[in-house]
């Protein structure tokens, strides 16, 4: 007998940029742009005044997570938060550190507890969160922080950028350019490209996944010529990755890595850093890429744009990526489901 579908967990993410409304925008297109079923983790009174000043007028209805596939249809399900929430588009505010913080934290405990399918998460800003004492580097260093502290197991998260065309994983992440020769490694590029793997398989149903791997100078180092870290460090990432049976290929130059001939003969590109990845994602899909961490006991998708605190409370956010984050997430977490019954 089939399990039950379970709704996805929506968390807010911070309150004072796009998030509420582009959450409240993509349960008002749920019927056009068949938008799977969450609820949403926040402080119903934000929602509804903020709804309300926008003209938006939808019908919220607070509820637990095991309710809300029975209610989405006709109302946006809220799972209400200890903590309350300061409304003040475009102003961030440390008072609201806690009810960010506190949404993802019942978010995950939902997916891990079986009352949630997949985790999809609203833009963060990280100052208000450092204000007040939060202390991990960002989003998904938090997400691997509570996946080892609910399962005892570390998690090393990978980020991939998914877009209709394109999907790209970059190898380092939020660092300095000038630190990426010194952070990447022959083992940080095989771990990535072993995660990636992985997660392919048993998530996006790709059997054997094919990774074109790019060097980290101007055309691959030109054979040491422009450098020697793809010759010493990316070069032998890919001997190993290729003796385990893993379909990986390059380094290759990046600048030739992302037109429509080249994309049709891989499934993820692995970069060495972050804009190297992120650019051809953007420039390829800018409201439909979405943001995947792989590497966790959950799925986890997030839009790919950030809390756009200039333009929150204006009525003109567009909730494309996060639509996208939903669709995937239910995607991903069907596809995990169908490979547990196989």
């Amino acid at each position: 007998m089939p399990t039950p579908a379970l709704p996805l967990a929506v968390s807010i993410g911070d309150p004072s940029g796009i998030g509420p409304e582009i959450a409240v925008a993509a349960w008002q297109l749920r019927r056009e742009k068949a938008v799977p079923a969450f609820y949403l983790l926040t402080d119903p009174a934000l929602v509804a005044a903020r709804s309300t000043s926008m003209g938006m007028n939808v019908p919220l209805v607070e509820t637990e997570p095991t309710d809300a596939m029975q209610v989405f249809s006709e109302t946006l399900p809220i799972v209400p938060l200890a903590a309350r929430f300061r409304d003040a588009p475009g102003r961030p505010d440390q008072a609201n550190a806690a009810g960010t913080v506190e949404a993802i934290d019942r978010a995950v405990a939902d997916c891990l507890t079986g009352r949630a399918a997949a985790i999809v998460t609203c833009p963060i800003a990280k100052k208000p969160l450092y204000d007040a004492g939060f202390r991990f580097p960002g989003h998904t260093e938090y997400l691997a922080h509570l996946a080892k502290l609910h399962t005892g197991s570390d998690a090393r998260p990978v980020m991939l950028l998914a877009g209709p065309d394109l999907r790209t994983v970059p190898v380092t992440i939020h660092i300095p350019l000038a630190d990426v020769p010194r952070a990447l490694s022959t083992d940080l590029v095989v771990e990535t490209a072993r995660i990636t793997t992985a997660d392919l398989k048993a998530r996006f149903g790709i059997e054997k996944p094919r990774l074109a791997i790019s060097g980290l100078n101007p055309h691959a180092g030109e054979g040491g010529a422009m450098g020697l870290e793809d010759r010493e460090t990316v070069q032998p990432a890919i001997d190993i990755l290729r003796a385990e049976g893993i379909d990986a290929f390059g380094p290759l130059p990046a600048d030739t890595m992302f037109h429509p001939r080249a994309r049709a003969n891989y499934d993820v590109a692995l970069c060495m850093y972050h804009d190297q990845a992120l650019i051809p994602a953007k420039a390829l899909a800018f409201d439909e890429a979405v943001n995947v961490t792989l590497g966790l006991p959950f799925i986890r998708t997030s839009p790919d744009h950030g809390t756009a605190f200039d333009i929150a409370g204006k009525g003109i956010a567009r909730p494309d990526s996060l639509i996208a984050a939903l669709k995937l997430a239910r995607r991903l977490a069907d596809g995990a489901q169908k490979s547990l019954a196989a």
